[in-house]
């Protein structure tokens, strides 16, 4: 057995919801940065308010990924249970948001929206894996690219659409883009309220809109693939190798501890050395568990990270780089622009909120670039390869980074951001399209989350170590992220040559 080419119309449907998770996703990187400073952070400080988003992460999408594996509802199916739940709890998050009286109530917030957004997000990347046949994936993840690319252009711009009155839309609101000092402006709140609604709207129409396959078919389609070209073998973990990993991780992360505290370093760099010898513990306790012949959730999951197949191991660095970058940018683009081209760090100033929302304006301008070339991606691919697109998209989105430090004159950043588009439209496609061809049908949600983790990791280094950075080699003068992390977006290019992938890329006429 073999699945069906879906239509152009059927993929669009499927991807439709993407359209309103970014949408929530562009408020939150476009503003969060902005509602903390407003509610009092210190720059230097941003970083680490940040890793509410990262961490949730990293432990909401593994656990969704293992469980939708395991779900079968007999109206919403597989994946759709999970898109609904979350849009319902985002929505709900997105409201909150802007309203925040204090900041530790926004990084709580935050926390909230991040977690329900994952929810919803995480299983529509299996949905693509689940319903496409292999030479269709990169057109399905193609299509989840241009609606990221319209939702995110969208709510990035929506405060500046209100404050300039575009269309005449703030004639029927009279929003004001300044508040008191530790207030929301209205551009904002009004922004997060239409960003909810538009979540909801969108899951939805992919819950109605979509179908999957049944459980019974579903296994058909696995060993069908298993038996013709297959998927990547999983590599046998012993209890003795995933008891010496786990023990390596626990004593690195205990040593750097020791280090940070001897050498009285900046405190943000816990985050990391906790983190690895929290992991290690893990897959030792996991190992332990193993020896009593324990077979539950837990045991699975850390045990299936140390089986990921040779590509998903190899696409881990290059998604490493290129989401160092893109963090790089989202923590640091407001101040560094407001300071270094604006030349403010007075969030209470008409100059500074006039900086904050044109980065809402640069933001808009690369997912908006990411949705027109969406469709040519995968035409360069197939002229090339996959991984030829992937380092010229990659390379271009560097320059556009670094190109930030060059730059005087605001309005020439749009340029800048081009480049950056063009980046992220082959981030949220290709890697994608080449991991699933690697994975085992029955463990796709699983794994499909756990890649999450190459997204996830790069944020909370990128947390860790920047505002360290800056503080010691910059002179905490936030426009140098940009430039790190454009360095980094080329490096993840260079590394994308060293994947392994040689599967066909069709075109959807």
């Amino acid at each position: 057995m073999k699945k069906r080419k879906l239509s152009f119309w059927e993929i669009w449907n499927m991807s439709f919801g993407f359209l309103g998770i970014q949408f929530g996703f562009a408020l939150q990187n476009a503003n969060t940065s902005r509602i903390f400073q407003t509610l009092g952070a210190d720059v230097d400080e941003l970083a680490v308010y940040w890793l509410a988003a990262p961490v949730t992460g990293l432990i909401i999408q593994p656990v969704i990924g293992y469980f939708s594996d395991r779900t079968w509802h007999p109206k919403l199916g597989r994946r759709r249970p999970y898109f609904l739940i979350g849009a319902i709890l985002a929505s709900i998050a997105l409201c909150l948001m802007p309203n925040s009286p204090v900041l530790w109530m926004a990084i709580g917030t935050l926390w909230i929206m991040d977690a329900s957004i994952n929810v919803s997000m995480e299983p529509f990347r299996a949905f693509v894996g689940d319903n496409l046949p292999g030479e269709q994936r990169t057109t399905g993840f193609a299509m989840q690219s241009f609606f990221i690319g319209i939702g995110g252009g969208v709510g990035s711009l929506l405060p500046f659409a209100f404050d300039k009155n575009w269309f005449g839309i703030n004639d029927l609101f009279g929003l004001s883009n300044t508040a008191p000092e530790g207030v929301i402006p209205e551009t904002v709140r009004y922004s997060f309220y239409i960003g909810a609604a538009l979540f909801f709207i969108a899951v939805l129409w992919t819950v109605l809109r979509s179908k999957e396959y049944p459980p019974e078919e579903f296994e058909a389609f696995e060993k069908s693939e298993e038996a013709g070209h297959g998927t990547e073998s999983q590599e046998e973990v012993t209890i003795k190798k995933q008891t010496s990993v786990g023990f390596l991780m626990l004593i690195i992360g205990l040593v750097t501890t020791m280090l940070i505290v001897y050498f009285d370093l900046k405190k943000d760099l816990f985050i990391l050395s906790v983190g690895i010898a929290l992991v290690g513990l893990l897959f030792t306790l996991a190992a332990q568990m193993r020896k009593s012949n324990a077979d539950n959730g837990f045991v699975n999951i850390m045990t299936d990270l140390l089986r990921m197949p040779k590509t998903m191991k190899q696409l881990a660095y290059v998604q490493f780089f290129s989401w160092f970058a893109m963090f790089s940018m989202w923590i640091y683009a407001t101040s560094g622009v407001t300071s270094h081209i604006y030349g403010t760090s007075d969030t209470t100033s008409e100059l500074y909120n006039e900086g904050a929302n044109w980065v809402g304006v640069l933001f808009g301008v690369k997912f908006l670039v990411a949705a027109l070339v969406a469709f040519l991606i995968p035409i360069l691919a197939r002229k090339t390869s996959r991984k030829v697109a992937h380092l010229v998209c990659l390379t271009l989105g560097g320059i556009g980074l670094i190109s930030y430090y060059l730059i005087s004159d605001p309005d020439y950043l749009l340029v800048s951001m081009i480049g950056v588009g063009i980046a992220w439209a082959s981030i949220l496609s290709i890697p994608y399209a080449m991991l699933t061809g690697s994975l085992p049908a029955n463990k796709m949600g699983y794994y499909m989350g756990v890649f999450n983790f190459f997204i996830v990791i790069p944020q909370i280094v990128a947390a860790s170590i920047l505002g360290f950075m800056l503080t010691t080699f910059f002179d905490s003068e936030p426009i140098y992220a940009l430039v790190v992390g454009g360095i980094s977006m080329i490096l993840s290019g260079i590394l994308t040559l060293r994947v392994s992938d040689d599967a066909k890329v069709e075109i959807n006429e």
